[in-house]
C-alpha cells in the first residue's frame, strides 16, 4: 500500500509541472520568435521550414522536457540558484555545440555571455510561475 502512495505522489508532482511544462513552451516560442525576427539567431534545419521560422520541434517538445527536469532538480535541492548558473553555463554550452553542428545560426553581434545570462533568466522566470502557480 505505501509504495502505491509513493508512485502516486510522484505522478502528481509530475502533473504539477504541466502548467510550467506549458508556459515554457510558449515564453520560449515567443523569444524565439522574436530574437529570429531582430535577425539575431536562425535555425537552418528546422520542422516546416515554408511555415515556422523557429525550431518548433524544440520549443514545443524538447523545451518542455527539460523545462520537467530542470523543475525536478530545482525542487530537490535548497541551493537552485547555483543549479541554475550552472544550467545557464550548460544551456550555453549546448547552444554553441548545436551551432557548431549546424542546427543554429547567430548574428555577428551576437555574444554567448547573452546565451548564458538568458537562459538563467529563462529558467528563474520557469522556476517562479511554477512555484506560483503549482
Amino acid at each position: 500500500m505505501r509504495s502505491w502512495h509513493k508512485a502516486r505522489s510522484g505522478k502528481t508532482r509530475r502533473k504539477s509541472y504541466l502548467p510550467s511544462m506549458i508556459f515554457a513552451s510558449w515564453l520560449g516560442t515567443y523569444l524565439d520568435l522574436i530574437l529570429v525576427k531582430k535577425q539575431l539567431y536562425s535555425f537552418p534545419v528546422r520542422l516546416f521550414p515554408g511555415v515556422f521560422d523557429i525550431h518548433i520541434l524544440f520549443t514545443l517538445l524538447v523545451l518542455p522536457f527539460l523545462t520537467a527536469i530542470c523543475l525536478s532538480l530545482f525542487q530537490r535541492l535548497h541551493t537552485w540558484q547555483r543549479w541554475l548558473a550552472i544550467l545557464g553555463i550548460i544551456a550555453a554550452y549546448t547552444e554553441q555545440v548545436s551551432e557548431s553542428l549546424g542546427w543554429f545560426v547567430h548574428s555577428s553581434e551576437w555574444r554567448h555571455i547573452y546565451s548564458f545570462f538568458g537562459y538563467s533568466l529563462f529558467l528563474w522566470l520557469v522556476w517562479r510561475f511554477h512555484q506560483k502557480f503549482s
